[in-house]
């Protein structure tokens, strides 16, 4: 499991270092090959840019702990928080290549191809069945809601953020090079 210390290093490597890393949840579990690292301070595509909410979740929780929100109303998605040494900020998962609980994903999704199951941040949490009732769990000591560190190395490239319409030029994207369970193909 990966522990509190991880969560309390800058944004930027977090979100590269989770690659590769396993995302369990409840009966189902992935690997993370695409995630989006989002700056507390000075960028406009993060919630704390423009919500107080996200800004007082950012200063009362602690590293590790899971930022859960509704977008349009439609996908709930999730994202870890990142503070301590360097920059603090949010991250968001895009994509996993699933290990676990395959049969549950597939119902859950309505089809059955591995590679779509999760392979954008919100068909990652319709698979995975992430709720609103889970914003602010901790991740480093949740027992069924957890990471395993990588078990191999992987090579992590970085790419411009997608699905976003400000702060769009930062690369502050990262996927595992080659992996065809991403949201979307590498842009540079």
């Amino acid at each position: 499991m990966l522990k509190r210390p991880f969560f309390e290093g800058d944004l930027f490597e977090c979100a590269a270092g989770l690659i590769g890393c396993e995302l369990n949840w409840g009966e189902c579990a992935g690997v993370v090959v695409e995630t989006e690292a989002y700056a507390l301070e000075g960028d406009e595509a993060c919630h704390c840019f423009s919500r107080r909410s996200a800004r007082d979740f950012v200063a009362e929780k602690r590293p590790g702990s899971a930022y859960i929100y509704l977008n349009y109303g439609i996908h709930w998605l999730l994202n870890v928080l990142v503070k301590g040494r360097g920059e603090t900020g949010l991250i968001l998962f895009r994509a996993l290549q699933p290990t676990r609980g395959m049969d549950l994903m597939q119902r859950r999704r309505g089809l059955t191809a591995e590679r779509a199951l999760c392979s954008g941040p919100g068909k990652l949490s319709e698979a995975l069945a992430v709720r609103g009732e889970e914003h602010g769990i901790d991740l480093c000591d949740t027992p069924d809601r957890f990471f395993v560190a990588r078990r191999r190395p992987v090579k992590v490239v970085s790419d411009v953020r997608v699905g976003i319409s400000r702060a769009v030029e930062h690369p502050w994207r990262f996927l595992l090079e080659g992996s065809p369970y991403l949201s979307k193909a590498r842009k540079q």
